[in-house]
């Protein structure tokens, strides 16, 4: 069984697949406390679902492409069986996960967004730094960037790890309504980084406090 907090079809709003339909999976429960997290709610809000109801949910909208996300996804055991049972049945899975568990029995075939907790988020103590040497080539690393102190601890994670050539894409996003993006890509742009600025599109097209988008 699995505690979700909802499960809705909307525009990706982030990583490499920016854009695209796809059916959400928010898993509920979170033992971090980042200083912007947008999804208080799924701390413990949530119903009981058994994994051929989930998997029938996802079916009903039709759409190829899955995000297993949370709060921490990776905190439900059956959140493995999910996976397993979502790329079984040919549909493309995304993982997003906070970065401080151990992705090591998450299936190859699921695309895992890693986020490396930055200092501004009281987190950063946090990060499981094995999981940089776990990447597979279609993974993505993901930082949530706050300020200036934020983002030299991001690009000196980026060059140590060498993660512009392990991982398929490098993800720099400014909490949004605190840090203008185009201050971040200006940073970005001066060093020269093998990263992608990212914005959360859903929060453009439908508001930052909109949930179920």
């Amino acid at each position: 069984m699995l505690t979700v907090n909802e499960i809705f079809h909307s525009i990706q709003g982030e990583s490499t697949h920016a854009g695209r339909p796809c059916v959400f999976v928010r898993l509920t429960a979170c033992d971090l406390r980042c200083s912007w997290c947008d999804t208080p709610y799924a701390f413990h809000e949530g119903r009981s679902m058994s994994l051929d109801e989930v998997v029938a949910e996802v079916g009903a909208h039709g759409t190829r492409l899955v995000e297993i996300t949370g709060g921490e996804p990776l905190l439900q055991k059956d959140v493995y069986p999910l996976m397993e049972r979502l790329l079984s049945e040919q549909y493309a899975v995304m993982l997003e996960t906070g970065g401080h568990l151990p992705i090591d029995r998450v299936p190859a075939g699921v695309v895992k967004v890693i986020d490396v907790k930055c200092p501004a988020s009281g987190e950063s103590d946090k990060n499981c730094w094995s999981n940089l040497d776990r990447l597979s080539p279609h993974d993505e690393v993901k930082f949530v960037i706050q300020d200036r102190a934020d983002y030299e601890y991001a690009r000196d994670v980026v060059s140590r790890y060498d993660l512009g050539a392990r991982a398929a894409a490098v993800l720099f996003s400014p909490v949004h309504g605190v840090l203008e993006p185009k201050t971040l890509a200006e940073w970005i742009l001066a060093d020269r980084l093998p990263v992608r600025l990212q914005l959360q599109i859903h929060k453009y097209v439908w508001g930052a406090d909109v949930r179920g988008v």
